[in-house]
Parts: C-alpha cells; structure tokens; sequence
C-alpha cells in the first residue's frame, strides 16, 4: 500500500489489535473521529502513549458499557505528606471506584474554531485537524473511565490571535460558554477562564469578570503569549491580582517563539509544547514571580515535561547568575510547592522521572481530551489503575483526587 488512506487505515488495524490485546501503544498514531458529520478528523494522539497491563485492558473492558456514577466521596489529602515515598499513610482504604477529578481536559466550540481558522489556525501547532467535542460525548467518555468531573480549558492557540480588542471579546466568550456547561451540568465540569494576554488591562478585567461573576475555578495561561513570556515584567500585575485571589492557575504549552525554525516540520506538541514549558517556568524561577507571590497555586501540565530533568541544572545557574547582593534562591526547593497533572505520555518514564522532583500530594489527574481522542483517553484513566501508586495503602485514583479537592475546595463539596 503506497496511498496515505490505506496506510492509514492498516495503522488503525494494527494500533486497534495492540489496544484489545493491552500491548503498548506508545508512539504517534493517528485515529478516525467517527461520530463527526462532517468528513472523518485526524486526530494527533501520540501525546497520550499508554501502556495497557492486564489489569488496565480489564477495566477498559469493563467500562465499556453504561456506567453508574461512582462516590463523590473521597478521603481527606490530610494525611498525604509522607517523610518517605513508601510510607504508609493513615488514608482511608482506598478503592478503584474512587472518581477522578480530571484537572487538564478541554473544549472547543463552533464559533472558537471558526475564529481561531479565520485567524490562520487551520492546523493548529502543526496538527492536522481540530477535534470534535460535544458536552455529552465527553460526559460518556467520562462514565467510562471512571472520571467524576473535568474542569475545562480552552487549548492552545488561545484566545490572542494579533488583535487585542478581539481576544478580549473571544475570551470573554469561551469563558461564558465555559460557564455555561458548568451550570448546565452541576458536579461534572469545573472551567479555568482564559485570559487576552499580552493585553494586561484587558486580562485584569477578564479576571474579576471570571472569577466574581462566572465563579471560575482558576485560569489558564500559556507560556507565551504573542512572544512574551510569564516572567515578563509587564504581566507583574495579572500575577499579583491571581496572587491577591489565590487563585489556581494552569500553564498549558502553546507553539514557542521562531517555531517555523525549531519544530523542524514536526507537530509542535511533540517537542515544543515540553520545552516551552519548562522555558516559561524558567523564566518565572529567574523573574523571582513565584518566590514573591507563594499564594500562586500552579499547574504544571504533561508530568512537568523537561522539569525533572532540567531541574538541577536550572537551580544552579539560577544560583549562579544570582547578584552577590541578592539571596540565593533555591529553584528545586520553588518547584517542589508546584503542582503537575499526569496528561500525556506518563508511564514507564515520565511518572518516575516526575516523583524525582514533586511529592506525591502535588499530583494531579489529567486526560488533556478532547485533543487526546476518547480511546487513548480511556487508556490513559486505565493506566493509572494498573500502575503501583506512588504512596503504599493509596491508589492513584484516591491520591490524585484528594490533591484535586484540596486545591479545588467547590469541587470537594
């Protein structure tokens, strides 16, 4: 087969047999979106690659039906400050039927592609398609992986296309409409508000606007915006509003700056999602933000992508290029309050590399659908029920979700 349909399809094939038998999956592959009226969508996937064990082919299979909503129910994160990784914690017995609170899942409506093409977007960061979604298939993917509410965001590119006054107007929409679906289904969605950055006046605005009159559960924010990044002097002030609200703030990882350059004609969330990431938290550490403003509680996406890694090495030339007349900073120590959602490739490497660097009270559940497609969305809530937690007597459903409801106190309720 030489036409790219047919290699498609036997790709399909292939990646569907290896899913029914619970093999590997990692890698790129791509996936038809059946239920669009429209011509079928490519979807990029290979954000989520998963390793399925036995146990985690079983609870696909056993959620494949109708399923009832499990307990909102959950123990206390009182009790999730172990002084070691294997310690036993005094947590109530944990229990797969725990739901999941899916910090890093998104939306897209009619009206913000429509926009986001007419501004150039027809591929977004290099992926071929945009995604369907609809309230209810993902409330139906949500039944079947065992996830009781996903606070929503809008993905990159964001709501800032050139033009300041109409990312205020875009923003204010999708965050309307986010709120909407809040409302329209209460205990099952929770909504991080976009922002127009750069445009700080009217990202101040949006803020009070979200938070006091839509009751917003946090922002999102990418690491750049039109090229400037969060530890820009400029964007002080929406750092100190967020901070004066102690507000949960989402960093999710849009193209970096000269991508035409860097992403070498590749998919920009491959590589360039991870490093622009770790870039902007970078620039957060050196601008001194999150040491002045510890009331931040942020997110870092995708198991902290390059952090792990890059996190010795980022604390020692911060102390290195610290003025002699300036406290020395501890950047490991700053990253360590942060927290990090598990959306993405996170077993067999990306989890252990993770617990490295963050304490197992500052994980968080993340699907990132509706730009993972549902079946590897599922795959990846399964993975989580195969993989060994990270504190003995928990699970990772019970971890991430007492996490989830200490920094998110309505959805506790």
């Amino acid at each position: 087969m030489t036409d790219r349909p047919a290699r498609t399809l036997a790709f399909l094939r292939a990646a569907a047999l290896s899913f029914a038998a619970g093999l590997p999956m990692g890698g790129v592959y791509w996936a038809l979106d059946i239920r669009s009226p429209a011509p079928p969508l490519l979807g990029l996937t290979g954000l989520s690659g998963i390793v399925l064990g036995e146990r985690a082919a079983s609870a696909i299979r056993s959620r494949a039906g109708a399923r009832t909503r499990v307990s909102r129910s959950a123990p206390s994160a009182a009790g999730l400050r172990p002084t070691h990784r294997t310690r036993s914690t005094t947590m109530t017995a944990p229990s797969d039927d725990v739901g999941l609170i899916d910090v890093h899942a998104h939306f897209v409506t009619d009206s913000y592609v429509r926009q986001a093409r007419a501004a150039g977007h027809d591929k977004p960061d290099g992926v071929p398609a945009w995604p369907a979604w609809s309230a209810e298939a993902h409330l139906e993917l949500m039944d079947r992986s065992g996830i009781d509410t996903a606070v929503l965001s809008v993905s990159s590119p964001g709501v800032f296309f050139g033009d300041a006054e109409a990312a205020r107007r875009l923003a204010r929409e999708v965050n309307e409409d986010g709120a909407g679906i809040v409302r329209a289904h209460p205990g099952r969605f929770g909504l991080f508000a976009s922002l127009p950055l750069p445009d700080v006046d009217g990202a101040l605005t949006e803020i009070a606007y979200a938070f006091d009159v839509l009751g917003a559960d946090g922002v999102v924010l990418e690491p750049n915006a039109d090229g400037v990044y969060l530890g820009d002097e400029r964007l002080q002030p929406v750092f100190a509003e967020l901070a004066r609200r102690e507000a949960v703030v989402l960093l999710h990882p849009t193209s970096p700056v000269c991508w035409q350059q860097t992403a070498l004609g590749r998919p920009r969330p491959m590589v360039g999602f991870i490093f622009d990431t770790a870039r902007t938290v970078t620039d957060l550490l050196f601008a001194r933000t999150l040491e002045r403003h510890p009331e931040l509680k942020v997110v870092v996406p995708h198991c902290g992508g390059a952090l792990p890694v890059l996190a010795d090495r980022i604390n020692g030339f911060l102390k290195l290029f610290t003025p002699a007349a300036q406290d020395v900073p501890d950047a490991v120590a700053q990253l360590r309050r942060l927290y990090y959602d598990v959306a993405g490739p996170a077993f067999p490497r990306q989890v252990p590399a993770l617990l490295g660097l963050a304490d197992p009270e500052r994980l968080l559940y993340g699907s990132d659908y509706c730009w993972t497609p549902a079946p590897a969305a599922e795959a990846h809530a399964a993975a989580f029920t195969d993989a060994p937690a990270p504190v003995e007597g928990t699970t990772w459903r019970s971890i991430t979700t007492a996490n989830a409801r200490a920094l998110f106190p309505r959805l506790a309720r």
